[in-house]
């Protein structure tokens, strides 16, 4: 079953040229973006009504991003010649029936004398983009090069993830750098985090179908997939769109300033060795990447026995993912104690998760029922929350479901309940960006209450003498420490760091060393919360609301 991700439409080679034409006038800073302004403009020639306006950009900026790249803006220009010839604008007309191949370019009032006149007033004698969509280039790019803390002008932002990365460099990476942020919690941000695909990594015990579920979505083995009844996929494996079939050390991925996974160089070597990039071309990877994973194993020589921390690349996967499924099949339903580890580290992220039973066409109705009701069980007392989480039951790889054990009824089911998470996967392009703020508040959150606590500890230790003690007693009673800044502070419990990790990390740092507490630091963090953020949605939101 095919996932539709974006509103890239077909057009005929004269169209594009046309539309290429038309994007390079529109688009008034020259950086391969038509903002809200520039969309008000531009736009405004066709003669369409406000509202229809309105649902045009909304469909064409469906990952709300606040302006339109070149592919988007094909798609909202055949949006306009759909609506001038009477069309109605509806979210799905995307994936109707419409010719676009054939559909004639839209009117646009006036357009051909109005680029005319900005060629003669010109003063560039430079030629055009030999025909290609011009490539986006961010504003931002050498931001996080440069070691000079110049204020970046909010003129120079065009965009809802260039106004993170901005606010980022201003006002977040400071408090994170004083107090050791990326040290204790996670690594620091680079620009390449942020202009990071959505991301779906897969958990599991072994052959529940991880590999098989990636293949069967993408339509084909992926570079370097092993597939088998024992534990086959050894190493976690990014799965990734790039020009050729090809697979990448993870060494020699981690080092790649344009890839989001530098941090993951704080793992070692151990870890490096057994961590991979699979590239391929397709269009799905164009929009997702996935994250195949080792079987999780049972038994307590596994946890001993690896090489690299598993619980904490998982923890480190989960915080930069977009989706989190957990794999599960009708004939290995316990779960083990490194899985339990697992599911515990991707607390804070239950928003991620979906459970999938997959093989479901393995047992017949009966069994079926009985396997479900296990299998909520089991994660009842593992995920330890009230609410009930999604599971989703089906058979994914690419055999016929078994029609025999699960009869027709048992079909149907499996064939709503994989529309529903084929539904959920389409969906992620489409809330990359919403997943991506929300992930920058709660880091800016994270690193606020990491700020309080490292000034705590630092405030509690003596001026003079005693301090090897003093900071032996604060490690030990760091729980207690913690609750002293909850209360201070009045912050969440539940926003508050693991304390056995904690004060493993603590144990290897001298807290006198540590910096005081910078009201200034925190006010600016507080300011980008209350104040930049929702002022930078507010300026990218539809332009015609």
């Amino acid at each position: 079953m095919e996932i539709s991700t974006g509103p890239i439409c077909s057009c005929s080679k004269e169209n594009q040229k046309i539309y290429l034409e038309w994007f390079n006038f529109a688009d008034s800073d020259g950086d391969g973006r038509i903002t809200g302004s520039d969309a008000i403009k531009f736009f405004g020639i066709s003669n369409l009504s406000r509202q229809d306006l309105k649902q045009v950009w909304a469909i064409a900026d469906s990952k709300r991003q606040g302006f339109l790249g070149f592919n988007e803006f094909v798609s909202a220009m055949q949006l306009v010649s759909l609506a001038q010839a009477g069309h109605e604008i509806r979210n799905d007309i995307l994936n109707s029936n419409v010719d676009f191949g054939n559909l004639k370019p839209a009117s646009m009032e006036g357009l051909d004398a109005l680029i005319a006149k900005k060629k003669r007033s010109s003063k560039l004698s430079d030629p055009d983009t030999n025909g290609s969509p011009p490539v986006q280039t961010s504003p931002s790019v050498n931001w996080f090069s440069s070691k000079s803390s110049k204020k970046v002008p909010l003129s120079s932002v065009t965009s809802i993830i260039d106004g993170l990365k901005r606010l980022y460099i201003q006002k977040l990476k400071p408090l994170e750098v004083t107090y050791r942020f990326n040290d204790f919690v996670s690594p620091l941000l680079t620009n390449s985090d942020f202009d990071a695909k959505p991301m779906v990594m897969l958990l599991g015990q072994y052959s529940t179908g991880k590999t098989t579920f990636i293949k069967h979505l993408l339509k084909s083995g992926y570079p370097g997939a092993h597939i088998g009844p024992e534990p086959t996929t050894d190493r976690f494996v990014v799965v990734m769109s790039g020009t050729d079939e090809r697979s990448i050390p993870g060494n020699t991925v981690a080092v790649q300033a344009d890839m989001p996974f530098n941090g993951l160089t704080t793992f070692g070597t151990a870890f490096l060795s057994k961590f991979e990039c699979s590239q391929m071309p397709h269009p799905l990877l164009e929009h997702i990447t996935f994250v195949d994973t080792p079987g999780v194993l049972s038994g307590e020589k596994q946890r001993t026995q690896r090489a690299y921390d598993f619980t904490g690349v998982t923890s480190w996967f989960a915080a930069k993912c977009d989706l989190i499924l957990l794999l599960f099949d009708p004939h290995k339903l316990d779960v083990s104690d490194e899985f339990k580890r697992v599911i515990s580290s991707l607390r804070g992220h239950d928003d991620k998760i979906r459970v999938v039973l997959n093989k479901a066409d393995q047992v017949g109705t009966q069994q079926l029922m009985r396997v479900y009701g296990a299998l909520m069980w089991s994660l009842g007392k593992v995920l330890n929350t009230p609410e009930v989480v999604r599971v989703y039951i089906g058979s994914f790889n690419d055999k016929p479901v078994n029609e025999a054990a699960v009869g027709p009824i048992g079909k149907e089911l499996f064939e709503k309940e994989q529309d529903d998470l084929l539904a959920d996967l389409k969906d992620i392009p489409k809330k990359a960006c919403d997943r991506r703020i929300n992930e920058f508040v709660k880091r800016a959150r994270a690193a606020k209450i990491h700020a309080y606590i490292i000034s705590h500890l630092k405030k509690e230790m003596p001026a003079m003498m005693g301090k090897a003690k003093a900071q032996q007693r604060l490690i030990d009673n760091l729980a207690d420490e913690f609750g002293k800044v909850q209360r201070e502070f009045h912050l969440p419990p539940g926003d508050f760091p693991n304390v056995e990790y904690f004060r493993e990390v603590l144990s290897g740092y001298n807290i006198d060393k540590f910096e005081k507490l910078k009201p200034k630091m925190i006010q600016a963090v507080d300011d980008m919360l209350g104040y930049d953020i929702p002022e930078l949605l507010k300026n990218f939101r539809n332009p015609y609301d």
